[in-house]
Formats: C-alpha cells, sequence, structure tokens
C-alpha cells in the first residue's frame, strides 16, 4: 500500500510531461510503472486508495479461497483486463518509448529475473502479478513452468542495473523514509512459512533487510556524485505494506505528488 507514495510522484512526472528512457519496476513499482508508461495518470491512485478497500481485492476471504491474502487474479484480471473496470492500456504501454523491466525472483533459486514489458501479453499480466507476489502472504505465480515471487527478494534497489541500462541520471523512488534501517524480523516469519518448499528464496527473504540497507547507502553515494536522485517520502502518513487506510493513503499520495517537483530541476542540471 506504501506504492501509493511512488504513484503519486508518477502522476506528477506524467502532468509535468517528464519522461524516462528506462524504468525498472519491483513489487507494486512494477505496476506503478506499467501505468505510467501507458501514460494513465490517476489509475495507480484508484487501484491503492479506491479498489483495495474492496474483499475481492484483499483479506482473509481471498486467503481462505485461493491461499493469499493479496488477490492478484482481481487486481491484475478482472480489475485491469480489457473489458474490466479499469484496464491497463496495453497497446499504449507496448508502443512507449521507455525500456521497462519488471524485477521478480525465480523461487526455486532465489535469483532475480529482469522482465521486459514485452513479456507481458494482452490480459496476460502474470509478469505483474509475479513481481509483486509477496511471500507466505501470497502464491507464487508460475510462468514458462517455473514460480516466481516478488521482485524484492532478488535486486531490492535496482540502481546498478539502471547505470547498466545506460542511464545518465538515475531516479530512485523508495516508499520509506530513506533513512530508514530495515531489520529482518517481519521478513524471518515469512521466510519460515516458504522455507521447506523453496528454501533459496527463503534465504534471499531473511537477507532482503541488510540488502536493501545496502542498496539504499549505495544510492546515497551517488547521489553526493550527482548522478542519482532520491525520491522518498519524510514519513508514510501510518501507512504500511498492508494497511488500507483511505485518509492514510490520500495524504502519503498527496506527498508524492509534491515531492516528484525535485525531479525537475536534477533532470535539467
Amino acid at each position: 500500500m506504501r506504492g501509493i507514495y511512488a504513484a503519486g510522484v508518477l502522476d506528477f512526472c506524467l502532468d509535468a510531461g517528464i519522461r524516462f528512457d528506462a524504468g525498472i519496476g519491483i513489487s507494486a513499482g512494477s505496476a506503478n510503472l506499467a501505468s505510467f508508461a501507458a501514460g494513465q495518470a490517476r489509475r495507480n491512485r484508484r487501484f491503492f486508495e479506491t479498489y483495495s478497500q474492496r474483499r475481492e481485492y484483499m483479506g482473509w476471504r481471498s486467503w481462505r479461497k485461493k491461499g493469499s491474502f493479496l488477490d492478484l487474479d482481481y487486481i491484475y484480471g478482472t480489475l485491469s483486463a480489457a473489458g474490466g473496470e479499469d484496464p491497463l492500456n496495453y497497446a499504449a504501454l507496448l508502443n512507449s518509448p521507455m525500456e521497462l523491466l519488471m524485477i521478480a525472483t525465480e523461487a526455486r533459486s532465489g535469483k532475480p529475473r529482469y522482465f521486459p514489458k514485452e513479456a507481458l501479453r494482452q490480459d496476460d499480466y502474470r509478469v505483474l502479478k509475479a513481481s509483486c507476489a509477496i511471500p507466505f502472504v501470497c502464491r507464487p505465480q508460475w510462468i514458462e513452468g517455473q514460480p516466481y515471487y516478488d521482485g524484492a527478494l532478488g535486486d531490492t534497489i535496482p540502481v546498478e542495473k539502471a547505470f547498466e541500462l545506460g542511464c545518465g541520471k538515475v531516479v530512485l523512488l523508495l516508499t520509506l523514509p530513506a533513512d530508514t534501517v530495515r531489520t529482518a524480523k517481519k521478513d524471518r516469519l515469512l521466510a519460515a512459512g516458504i522455507r521447506k518448499e523453496y528454501p533459496l528464496a527463503a534465504k534471499r527473504l531473511e537477507h532482503r533487510a541488510g540488502q536493501y540497507n545496502r542498496g539504499v547507502a549505495m544510492a546515497k553515494r551517488y547521489a553526493e556524485q550527482g548522478k542519482l536522485l532520491i525520491i522518498a517520502p519524510d514519513d508514510t502518513c501510518g501507512v504500511t505494506t498492508l494497511k488500507r487506510d483511505p485518509a492514510c493513503m490520500a495524504r502519503l499520495y498527496e506527498k508524492g505528488y509534491r515531492d516528484g517537483r525535485k525531479i525537475v530541476p536534477f533532470l535539467s542540471s
């Protein structure tokens, strides 16, 4: 749910005519960037702030029926497919000049895989589901006979990947304050739930917090060199990973929209 902050940043960019040569998405960031590349302003906000209130979107009902707290089939199928309530403009996404990579983690090996937007098909958004499949909270998503989990396990802060793509300047969107030091307590609990079936993914999950902290530290060094801009909230307005309070999310979205203005001088310098 904290991804609504990044949704605000990207909506500012759409309104201001700011485009990027490449985008790399992890978890909700993949969905945010898909709508951004398709030019669909405010779409992400509706998913976080409005649709998440529905019992079909997330909750114990989905857990009992499908074994996943988040119903990714509802989010990226029922709502997002052509003819759905809020379809992704697949043609616009595919024709966008922005290179888009969506990260998912191979559950068996624990390694990241960078799916290009061409891996998406009209009304087949399994890559987005895979990138967003929080271990234990969601069942793994199967693509080409392989199970996948949330991309944050494999490459938590993909700054180096952005520079590998040839980017001269990188904007890093975080959904936690930049000085946050993550701990592994919650990740260890989730890892315990998948360790028997996917031990390597569980191991990556147990070390995710440390990987995140090292990634942010690296990003700060690039920022000191003028190569990177970190956009992060000064606080999360009470929004947590699965907390769906509309008022809190609205405040976090507006904070993201305001913070997006920092991108203008960075890109023009």
